[in-house]
């Protein structure tokens, strides 16, 4: 059985393809065309595995650019992915953490995997990848590097989450002096608290998970621990938690 999930996100698409009990992915930047980095993926994943086109029974598509891709034998959503992806991965979790690029989500899953309820914020950037992508750039550093840089014991509240005020409010920290370790730890603890809040209307339930791009943020995760109050657990190749459950729910579309 062999089936292909595509996760099309904003910033990155990802590819995962399983052949048996082979597991094959790849990852690349989404770029300004949904769907030919939805082609791009597949073609990387045939060649990476050694499988022809007519050997794939199925291809599943999920992300912010699904419904931009044409050659997909089904769409499902993000929450569906992800939920399939991490019960897979680890059957006892039962709340999961999404921060993606556009995005923030938390599902919450039932004792079989399923999802109970989830909420989403997706009316604007904050908390978000591309929040943080944006003040990286504002403090002259990569996204990649924010995590490693912060300094919590220097934290510096920064009070606004709207991308365009928290950029000036940044900026104007830097102005007077104040260290990037300790803007930046106040930036993760924002989100931290952002998304939290989140989780907690909903109702966090052990063992939490923390999916997406800005899982491998460990000031994130530090954060998110600090507000909830309880572990998080970063999940094994974080980045393709959408792409796993999709090409999952590929194979189980074969065998029907």
């Amino acid at each position: 059985m062999t089936g292909i999930g595509i996760d099309i996100g904003s910033i990155a698409t990802k590819g995962v393809l399983i052949k048996d009990q082979s597991y094959y992915r790849v990852i690349l930047p989404t770029g300004w065309n949904p769907r030919a980095a939805g082609h791009e993926a597949i073609a990387k994943l045939l060649a990476l595995s050694g499988v022809e086109r007519h050997g794939v029974e199925s291809v599943v598509v999920t992300g912010y650019g699904r419904v931009a891709f044409d050659s997909a034998d089904r769409i499902v959503t993000e929450i569906k992915c992800h939920a399939r992806g991490v019960s897979h991965l680890y059957p006892e979790v039962r709340t999961i953490i999404d921060i993606g690029g556009q995005d923030s989500k938390v599902i919450q899953l039932g004792s079989s995997g399923q999802v109970v309820d989830f909420a989403m914020n997706d009316k604007c950037a904050a908390g978000t990848g591309r929040f943080l992508q944006v003040m990286a750039t504002a403090l002259g550093l990569e996204v990649s590097e924010l995590g490693n840089v912060e300094d919590p014991n220097k934290l510096l509240a920064v009070s606004s989450m709207c991308t365009v005020f928290a950029e000036s409010e940044i900026v104007g920290l830097l102005a007077r002096g104040n260290p990037k370790e300790g803007i930046i730890a106040g930036l993760h603890q924002s989100v931290g608290k952002r998304v939290a809040a989140m989780a907690r209307r909903m109702g966090v339930k052990p063992q939490v998970a923390f999916t997406g791009g800005v899982a491998l943020n460990r000031g994130v995760k530090r954060a998110l621990e600090e507000e909830l109050e309880c572990s998080v657990m970063v999940v094994e190749s974080c980045q393709y938690t959408g792409a796993l459950g999709a090409a999952l729910l590929a194979c189980q579309s074969g065998k029907q």
